[in-house]
């Protein structure tokens, strides 16, 4: 077997690689966190968004950042520099602020939008390889990287290293941003609620049901059942006052039931004291939604009473959990 081609994959591979990891080494040994501390500070303290604006790959990227900055609490949107030029520069206000992304720094499309963008009065910052171009020094803020090793590309044409630099750069700055603002786990659930990691960071008390069965503990069979029913989740509390006294489920009834033949009991005089449960499994509200999963795989159970103390607040049950792709 010809191993020619084999060995061209390796060596083109290789060189991509040493040429990403070498420019990344530099990012990593070379970037000045104050530069980011001040970019930070700006965009905070403006109330408009961040827009994104890059030509071809770089625009690309923007689009990837555009998208991380908006989901981590930074809104923000991408704007296709050419369309800018031909009407789109309508959707930037005065209170917004821009980063440009451009390798060379002389994409004509992006510097034909600077002096728009600078008459609105919208502070500017920059991605790119090259602080002496047009782009880097026309704003603010400007990021650099180097390529030490070229872009990696066999030809040395295609933008490659560069593009993976620009990618690392605007996570760099979203993370920065994400530290300043105080984003956290629950700031990410509210921007993710039909992702898998958004529904893991949910709380019992954003899943549990509000209105629950409930009965006293003098409550008669019948009174019990009929709470059951209308519930409709296999379960009753019993609630004496404003305290949670404990719990009756199917399970409960069917022995109390069975207690009542064998002591040859008429099943009408039974009470809800006699059937409840009196030690019921209990879960914080402000628990993750992951925490009550642990509890219910634990202790085989199909649902928990949400309590304050000993005030019952609410009802979570497994399929609650099932339902929101917790399990």
């Amino acid at each position: 077997m010809d191993a020619g081609p084999n060995v061209q994959i390796r060596a083109a591979g290789d060189s991509l690689l040493q040429a990403t990891e070498s420019a990344l080494r530099a990012l990593a040994k070379g970037w000045e966190p104050a530069k980011v501390e001040a970019w930070t500070d700006m965009v905070i303290a403006r109330p408009g968004r961040l827009v994104l604006c890059g030509m071809g790959k770089s625009g690309l990227v923007a689009q990837k950042i555009s998208a991380t900055l908006a989901s981590t609490g930074s809104p923000s949107f991408f704007l296709h520099p050419a369309e800018a030029l031909h009407g789109d520069l309508g959707m930037v206000t005065e209170q917004d602020s821009a980063l440009i992304l451009s390798n060379s720094g002389e994409s004509e499309e992006v510097l034909k939008l600077l002096p728009s963008l600078a008459r609105l009065g919208i502070p500017m910052a920059a991605i790119t390889g090259r602080r002496d171009s047009t782009l880097g020094r026309s704003v603010a803020h400007a990021f650099l990287y180097d390529l030490p090793d070229g872009e990696g590309c066999p030809l040395d044409l295609a933008p490659m290293a560069s593009t993976t630099l620009q990618l690392v750069w605007g996570d760099l700055l979203s993370a920065s941003l994400m530290a300043r603002r105080g984003f956290t786990r629950e700031h990410f659930a509210q921007f993710h609620p039909a992702g898998s990691l958004g529904s893991k960071l949910l709380k019992v008390n954003q899943l549990m049901h509000k209105e629950f069965p409930r009965v006293d503990s003098g409550a008669s069979l019948m009174g019990v059942l009929r709470a059951m029913t209308g519930g409709r989740l296999g379960m009753t509390a019993v609630v004496d006052g404003q305290a949670l006294t404990g719990v009756i489920s199917d399970g409960d009834v069917r022995r109390a039931l069975e207690r009542t033949q064998a002591q040859d009991r008429s099943p009408l005089d039974l009470r809800a004291a006699d059937i409840m449960g009196r030690s019921p499994k209990t879960i914080g509200p402000e628990l993750l939604a992951v925490e009550a999963a642990a509890q219910f795989e634990a202790s085989k159970i199909t649902f928990l009473m949400v309590v304050q103390g000993d005030k019952p607040l609410g009802v979570l049950h497994i399929h609650d959990l099932l339902g929101a792709k917790v399990l």
